[in-house]
């Protein structure tokens, strides 16, 4: 099901709901095995992806995550979409203890999540009931803020700013003359943001560095459920006519970049 959204939003919003497909098997043929096929390819196509997980069955099961939606979460990940989480079916909590069912919620989403992909953190989970209709203003707008965050464009000048005044002051390898050093910083491209550190020497950033820059990114530029992509170049030194070598590649994130000339956004909503 497509639906064309015209409410007082700036941008138009179109909403795909891939209900039910999490159910069905491979061994299905027909329409049904066309619609999982649609399904699937609606999933990479969308910007935006919002998990759908049912909160009577995490206060049962104690756990949010079946392995279908572990799946597709790591799969919007991996594709680079902008990802945020719904607990729809709040309604049926009434008559539980309530505050007690909300905290085991928020609690158990949170840790499966941040265990699930632990490379993206801040990832945003609503609490809606669409039985009673609650949360779907939230959603929409969660929809547009997120995908703001996916076209984030940093100028050059600001993340050196950054680097410098924030970055290096707090990690350890400013004070180590055998660290990599970043001479620049800078953003290659948008959706998801990409960035390009330029290090000077032989050394090169190690993982724990580029998920230090990953988090004070997502910290310090607000950008909680974007997927980050950091490459790394090398820049030589100067050879004795003090003109620098080329700049050769020493580090690259393999990324499919897609060209899409398409100014809304997208939504794949995906329920178990």
């Amino acid at each position: 099901m497509q639906s064309e959204l015209s409410l007082n939003f700036k941008e138009e919003q179109y909403l795909v709901d891939t209900a039910g497909w999490l159910q069905r098997t491979k061994l299905e043929k027909g329409a049904s095995s066309l619609s999982i096929m649609q399904s699937r390819k609606s999933l990479l196509r969308a910007h935006i992806i919002a998990l759908v997980l049912d909160a009577d069955e995490i206060v049962n099961a104690k756990r949010s995550m079946k392995h279908a939606e572990v799946v597709i979460a790591r799969r919007a990940v991996e594709e680079g979409r902008g990802l945020f989480v719904i607990v729809n079916k709040m309604d049926l909590l009434r008559g539980k203890d309530k505050s007690s069912s909300y905290e085991q919620i928020m609690e158990v989403v949170q840790q499966e999540i941040q265990t699930v992909i632990p490379q993206i953190t801040g990832i945003p989970v609503l609490f809606i009931s669409a039985l009673e209709g609650r949360g779907r203003t939230t959603v929409l707008h969660q929809v547009i803020d997120t995908y703001e965050k996916w076209c984030t464009r940093l100028s050059t000048a600001r993340l050196n700013r950054w680097l410098l005044q924030k970055v290096m002051s707090r990690h350890s390898w400013k004070d180590q003359a055998a660290q990599p050093k970043i001479k620049y910083f800078t953003q290659v491209k948008a959706r998801p943001p990409t960035f390009v550190a330029f290090v000077r020497g032989k050394a090169r950033l190690s993982d724990t560095d580029i998920r230090f820059l990953t988090k004070s990114l997502k910290d310090d530029f607000d950008l909680g459920g974007i997927p980050i992509r950091i490459m790394q170049r090398a820049i030589a030194k100067k050879d004795g006519s003090g003109t620098s070598k080329s700049i050769h590649s020493v580090g690259r994130v393999a990324e499919r970049i897609k060209s899409d000339k398409r100014e809304r956004g997208d939504l794949v909503e995906s329920k178990a």
